[in-house]
């Protein structure tokens, strides 16, 4: 499972689907509706929220709309009904980590979109998170 801290904009369509699929099992196990992934390093972020349902909801929210933008149709009906007001912390090392880590990915399966990529200096966040400085997230691994 990997639930990315960078902006859906920077994923290739495999890598966006793949996002929703994981967010929406992320939810699931935030919502107590599974016995897998209960654990999963990647969820500690939104448990840590005082609203850790309205945090995946919103997070899935801006996968809905990355999706839209492209001309996808994602189930918004499968979201929570749940919200969050606030952007959560992630550090401009988890950032740069996981640019990376797509990277290498995109080297291999989307090749046009990694050369499209691989000069940007200024990263985005996923728009629920707001960057602050830091290395890669403990719960990161690596």
């Amino acid at each position: 499972m990997r639930l990315w801290s960078i902006h859906p904009y920077y994923l290739d369509a495999k890598g966006l689907v793949a996002l929703w699929r994981e967010g929406l099992l992320a939810q699931k196990v935030l919502l107590g509706e599974t016995k897998g992934y209960r654990n999963h390093p990647q969820l500690h972020r939104f448990r840590a929220s005082s609203n850790p349902v309205g945090s995946i909801a919103s997070y899935l929210r801006c996968i809905a709309d990355e999706a839209e933008t492209r001309g996808y149709n994602f189930d918004r009906s499968k979201i929570a009904r749940r919200n969050i007001k606030k952007s959560m912390p992630v550090t401009s090392g988890q950032i740069e980590y996981e640019f990376g880590h797509l990277l290498r990915k995109l080297k291999a399966r989307d090749p046009g979109r990694h050369a499209a990529l691989k000069a940007n200096k200024s990263i985005r966040p996923h728009p629920l998170f707001r960057k602050v400085k830091g290395n890669v997230e403990q719960w990161e691994v690596i």
